[in-house]
């Protein structure tokens, strides 16, 4: 078995992954909501979430998703999953406002 083969697909460490995109970009509204959000749930307040279950989320993404989403949207994906683990909220309570912002998003 290689280095390679033991790896979990989002360790790239070591190996030829292309160029690295060094550019800075303006974080957009969402982008930052998100980062808001992860900090009131990890908040003393709430210790709803900590650093340590977002990564174990974000790690634990398959290969398909990990390299189609965003570096935020990984984010999002690994905050609801955990939350949904926690039963803080259901699948179905997320995928109905999923529908909601939709339908207001295209009226």
């Amino acid at each position: 078995m290689t280095d390679s083969d033991k790896r979990a697909h989002h360790d790239m460490g070591g190996l030829p992954a292309g160029p690295v995109d060094r550019s800075e970009h303006e974080t957009v509204f969402w982008e930052k909501r998100i980062d808001a959000i992860m900090t009131l749930l990890t908040g003393k307040e709430r210790r709803l979430l900590c650093v340590d279950e977002l990564r174990r989320g974000i790690e634990s993404l398959g290969p398909e998703a990990y390299d189609k989403l965003s570096y935020y949207e990984r984010w999002i994906a690994s905050i609801a999953g955990t939350l949904v683990e926690k039963s803080v909220l259901t699948q179905e309570e997320i995928d109905a406002r999923i529908e909601e912002l939709r339908a207001n998003r295209d009226s």
